[in-house]
C-alpha cells in the first residue's frame, strides 16, 4: 500500500496562537505529529504551511515542508495545493493528518489509508469510535456519524444523531440501556484520492456545509462516497483549547513520552 501524510500547519489560532510550534513535554506540537506519522508506513511525510516560523523550525527538525498560499480557507485547500505541486496521479491516496494530533496513532494512519485503497468506489475515508455517554452525545464540537451497512456515510452533525424517541437527556446514563454502536463520533483522520481533492476544492461550499460548518459535507452533497469504519485504537484527543494543551501535556510527562 502506497500513501503520503501531508500535515497542515496554521501558525494563527485564536485561542492558541502559534499552535503547532507550543512546546510539549520539551517538544513542538507540530513535531510530535511528525514523528507520529513517521511512524506509520507512509511513503513520505510532508508538512504544509504558509509561515515561514513554522517551515524554519520543521526543516531544523529534519521534515520535508511545503509552502503554500495564506489565503486558503481550509486545511484541505492546503492539501490540494501539495497534490497540485507535486503532480500527483488522481489514484494517489494522500492522508490528513491534523496539525494539532500530537497522539495520533500510527496504526490508525495507516487504517484510514488501507480502507480507501480497498474501496475503490470511495472518494475520501475516515473513522469513528463509540459514543456512549449524553454529554458527548450533546456536545456540538463532538461531530456524530450515521453509516449504512456498506460503511458509506450517510450523514455527519453535530446534533445527536441519530435520536431516540423518549430519550431522557437529563439522566447521565439514559444512553447505557442502548447497545453500544448506535451512536458514532467522527474521528477527524482522512485519507483522499487525489482525483477526489481536485474536485472537491472546485466545489462551491454546499448549504448543510454552512450550516454545521462541517467541511465532509460538502462531499455527500455531490454524490461522493465516503468510507466510515470504527478506528482500531483509541484515538486521544486533539489540542483546540488552552486546557486541552495542559491535558497533553501532562499525559506526556506523566508517561516519559519522547
Amino acid at each position: 500500500m502506497s500513501f503520503t501524510v501531508i500535515i497542515p500547519a496554521r501558525y494563527a489560532s485564536t485561542r492558541l496562537p502559534g499552535k503547532p510550534l507550543l512546546d510539549i513535554a520539551g517538544k513542538p506540537m507540530l513535531k510530535r505529529v511528525w514523528e507520529q506519522s513517521l511512524r506509520s508506513e507512509a511513503d513520505e511525510v510532508i508538512i504544509a504551511t504558509d509561515d515561514q516560523r513554522i517551515a524554519e523550525a520543521a526543516r531544523g527538525w529534519g521534515a520535508q515542508v511545503c509552502m503554500t498560499a495564506s489565503e486558503h480557507a481550509s486545511g484541505t485547500d492546503r492539501l490540494q495545493e501539495v497534490v497540485q505541486s507535486r503532480g500527483l496521479a488522481d489514484s494517489a491516496v494522500v492522508v490528513n493528518v491534523q496539525g494539532d494530533e500530537p497522539l495520533v496513532p500510527p496504526a490508525v494512519i495507516n487504517q484510514v489509508a488501507a480502507n480507501l485503497a480497498d474501496t475503490p468506489e470511495a472518494g475520501m475515508a475516515t473513522l469513528s469510535e463509540p459514543l456512549t455517554d449524553v454529554a458527548s452525545l450533546l456536545d456540538s464540537n463532538a461531530v456524530k456519524v450515521v453509516s449504512d451497512v456498506r460503511g458509506f456515510a450517510r450523514y455527519f452533525s453535530r446534533a445527536p444523531i441519530p435520536y431516540p424517541r423518549g430519550l431522557d437527556l437529563k439522566n447521565p446514563d439514559a444512553l447505557q440501556r442502548y447497545p453500544v454502536g448506535h451512536w458514532q463520533r467522527h474521528i477527524g483522520l482522512y485519507a483522499y484520492r487525489a482525483g477526489f481533492l481536485r474536485r472537491f476544492v472546485a466545489w462551491p461550499q454546499a448549504p448543510a456545509e454552512l450550516l454545521e460548518q462541517l467541511e465532509q459535507l460538502r462531499a455527500l452533497h455531490h454524490g461522493e462516497i465516503v468510507h466510515v469504519a470504527p478506528a482500531r485504537e483509541r484515538v486521544p484527543a486533539g489540542v483546540d483549547t488552552p486546557a486541552d494543551l495542559d491535558a497533553v501535556r501532562r499525559l506526556c510527562a506523566a508517561s516519559n513520552t519522547n
